[in-house]
């Protein structure tokens, strides 16, 4: 029970100190909370924290670790049957991709992703992917895709905000007059 208490409270501390912008403390509570759930069994716990660990890399801009970090999570959800968390991953090696303007690559895995949130029926995720999508495509200067891919992420989300909803409309209407 203590073990349990113990990496829990490393997984807050990560967490807290990640939404206060403290990268290296977040970093250091998700390495050792990933060592506790390894050494615990909990494979599952431990690419969650991998993931997080390739989510700060990928944020402090070290591509090369996030990648790793994103590719070994991804790998380990894979493998433990946990596609949603494989699809979330996929989504993150997408924007670290993006971030470094390799946006061919960046756009295969989030539509990879895309698609595996569609096969479990989780829309928003599928949403957030496509919307991230797009606006990689928005950059290319590809509108026609850019507007679709954005357009099916707005389609896809199980509720919108207010803006969400009025973008929506403007982008129908612009698919309309660019004849997707």
């Amino acid at each position: 029970m203590t073990e349990t208490r113990d990496v829990g409270s490393l997984v807050e501390r990560g967490l807290r100190h990640f939404r206060d912008g403290m990268y290296p403390e977040a970093l250091e509570a998700y390495s050792e909370a990933r060592k506790a759930f390894l050494a615990g069994g909990d494979l599952l716990n431990a690419a969650e924290m991998l993931n997080n660990i390739g989510v700060i890399h990928r944020i402090e801009r070290r591509k090369a670790a996030a990648l790793a970090a994103l590719q070994e999570a991804h790998d380990s959800f894979k493998e433990l049957g946990d596609l949603s968390r494989a699809a979330q991953a996929l989504g993150n090696i997408g924007s670290v991709y993006a971030g470094v303007r390799e946006r061919e690559t960046a756009i295969h895995h989030y539509g990879r992703a895309a698609e595996i949130f569609a096969e479990l029926g989780d829309g928003n995720r599928q949403g957030e992917v496509l919307m991230a999508l797009g606006s990689v495509q928005m950059k290319q200067r590809r509108w026609h895709q850019a507007v679709a891919a954005y357009h099916a992420g707005l389609c896809a989300l199980e509720t919108r905000s207010l803006f969400q909803r009025l973008l929506l409309w403007l982008l129908s209407i612009a698919r309309e007059r660019i004849s997707l």
